[in-house]
């Protein structure tokens, strides 16, 4: 019973709303059975699904893995035209049909699988710094190739800022490609946290509970960091692993998983001596 309570209120107290692109979201999770989403049972019926970003395909492996592929589609929307042909009167002006796109340099194969998960960071952030440089609004005068100007930096940015970020990297690949969003407002009953974690997370909690007002309480949070952030090294490599091999049924646990892991992370990190509690929160 006591469990059970304790459950509840773990799942309550990881239920926030926050403004968009920050690093909490407005999801939460639950450990209700009847609230599991199984893809793999849905998706083997599925022939071809439309999405935003083209054509899903899914078939099911003899060891019951999910793979889905995307069959890229070749007309563009309107709009993106509009916007391309705004922008190609700025000198350097990207690729901007996806945050892949936009830094040719760095991942010129585009997203998995055609190329790894895995992205160097440390030239991402040398090309973001180039195409910033290229296309920085100051370089403009006041007028509408300024506003353009501003509109593509906000662009880069936002691309920037998602595939830096391997967590925000996976949703951002679950969203657009393959039409799973673990971020969305109904992703409580869709995509719950598997029991195991949650049960390592709760245990968390509670060596707080027990250690927060004691005088060995530092010491036992900074254990708690350094394991947390073992458990966030060896489920990013398991989420990149799953996307690179199509895998995408374990990249939707893996992803969720990792979600959990960041919010330990923040909340170990914003502890404080005394505290017997930690608030745990998503990141978008």
């Amino acid at each position: 019973m006591a469990q059970a309570i304790r459950s509840s209120a773990l799942t309550k107290s990881m239920r926030c709303t926050v403004p968009a692109r920050s690093f909490t979201s407005s999801t939460s999770s639950t450990l209700s059975s009847g609230s599991r989403h199984n893809v793999c049972a849905f998706y083997p019926r599925i022939q071809s699904t439309q999405t935003p970003r083209g054509t899903l395909t899914a078939q099911t492996s003899s060891t019951g893995i999910l793979s889905i592929n995307r069959h890229f589609s070749s007309r563009k929307s309107a709009s993106t035209s509009n916007t391309e042909n705004k922008q190609s009167s700025i000198p350097g002006a990207p690729d901007i049909t996806d945050h892949y796109t936009i830094f040719p340099r760095t991942i010129p194969a585009g997203p998995p699988p055609a190329s790894s998960f895995e992205i160097s960071t440390g030239d991402l952030r040398r090309e973001f710094l180039q195409l910033q440089s290229l296309v920085h609004p100051d370089k403009y005068a006041a007028g509408e190739l300024k506003q353009h100007a501003e509109a593509l930096s906000a662009r880069i940015n936002e691309a920037y800022r998602t595939l830096l970020d391997p967590l925000q990297r996976a949703q951002y690949l679950l969203r657009e490609w393959y039409g799973i969003d673990v971020t969305a407002e109904d992703a409580a009953t869709k995509h719950a946290l598997d029991p195991e974690t949650l049960m390592e997370v709760m245990e968390v909690q509670e060596t707080i509970e027990e250690v927060g007002a004691t005088p060995e309480a530092e010491e036992e949070i900074n254990m708690l960091k350094k394991e947390n952030d073992g458990r966030i090294k060896e489920c990013v490599q398991s989420l990149g692993d799953a996307i690179d091999d199509g895998e995408i049924e374990t990249a939707r646990k893996e992803c969720i998983r990792l979600r959990f892991w960041y919010s330990v992370g923040e909340g170990l990190r914003e502890w404080q001596p005394g505290n017997t509690d930690i608030r745990l929160m998503h990141s978008s």
